[in-house]
């Protein structure tokens, strides 16, 4: 047998080559996650109006020194728990120590948030207004306020677990989402809060972003009282829009899903079925008593214009969600 120098392996590489490989393909994976976790996640960067642009935040930056409407924010990582503080405005919502802009924006105008490069095209996409007190919504926390929201798309076609969702739209349209200001909209200093949830994964990823704006030219309709939710407290764990799973053998024949929030501004506060398109009637109907029967976990067992199976299989029981769904939960 030839000589064999133990400092080496059978490679012939030396050990200290070896280890330094093995740390550079470690280092090499880290940062392979690292930047699909980065691409994976997002927020609101830009918005427009009347011709004009808006600059967002800039986050993993200081706030030191940057001027712009929108609410700071630090991360673009998912808020996965509906009760959080930052759920209003994502995972600061302070205003900036300095240089904090507020868009002046007419009443009956359009306001496109411009997103990052989105990659979930499954999910919904809200737009909500909260007015503050006084001149200025400069200093005031996103927790105190009460929301309104003024628009809403969630499963445009097809079925929950192979369909056409907002988040997709938003994306096929350079990823972004245009809202018109409601001209009924009272005149008054608002934050202004755009949010997509994605739902390719549990639990639901929420992304929502703030901007303060000065809305001119308004009407004299202000919300209901059931428009109104606070954040947190305008969605819940257990709400049937962020704890849907689209990849059962239930969602891929299942065409409704219920928006998580309160019925739209201007509904008359009855929940929309669909989205902020869709016609409802003013007369409710009662939920269905389930009869142990056929229908399947997140299957229709009821609603104005429902004609299948009301009985839900054990354990499940037909759980009203809006005058044109109930659904086995």
């Amino acid at each position: 047998m030839g000589y064999k120098n133990p400092s080496r392996s059978s490679c012939g590489c030396h050990p200290g080559y070896l280890r330094i490989k093995t740390m550079y393909s470690l280092i090499t994976l880290v940062l392979a996650l690292v930047s699909q976790r980065v691409h994976a996640h997002g927020g609101v960067l830009a918005y427009s109006n009347g011709g004009k642009w808006y600059d967002g935040f800039h986050p993993y930056n200081t706030p030191i020194g940057q001027s712009t409407i929108q609410r700071q924010w630090a991360t673009y990582d998912p808020i996965t728990d509906p009760t959080a503080s930052t759920v209003a405005c994502n995972n600061d919502g302070s205003t900036l120590p300095s240089g904090q802009l507020t868009a002046t924006i007419a009443a009956g105008s359009a306001v496109t948030a411009f997103w990052n490069q989105w990659p979930h095209n499954t999910g919904p996409v809200m737009t909500y207004l909260g007015q503050c007190p006084g001149s200025t919504c400069t200093g005031v926390s996103p927790n105190s306020l009460k929301w309104f929201k003024i628009d809403e798309a969630g499963l445009l076609s097809g079925t929950i677990g192979n369909g056409t969702w907002a988040a997709g739209k938003m994306m096929a349209q350079n990823n972004s989402w245009t809202t018109t200001i409601p001209s009924t909209v009272p005149s008054g200093n608002y934050l202004l809060r755009f949010e997509t949830i994605a739902l390719h994964s549990l639990p639901a990823q929420i992304y929502p972003e703030c901007a303060q704006v000065t809305i001119t030219g308004g009407g004299s309709k202000a919300p209901l009282a059931s428009e109104l939710v606070s954040f947190p407290g305008g969605y819940s764990p257990s709400d049937p829009g962020l704890t849907v799973n689209l990849y059962t053998q239930e969602a891929q024949v299942t065409t409704f899903y219920p928006i998580p929030g309160p019925p739209i501004y201007g509904s008359g506060g009855f929940p929309l079925a669909q989205t902020t398109t869709t016609t409802h009637s003013t007369s409710a109907t009662p939920t269905p008593t389930p009869t142990g029967g056929t229908v399947a976990h997140y299957g229709q067992c009821g609603g104005i214009g429902y004609t299948g199976p009301t009985g839900c299989v054990s354990p499940y029981t037909c759980t009203y969600v809006n005058d044109y769904y109930s659904q086995c939960l």
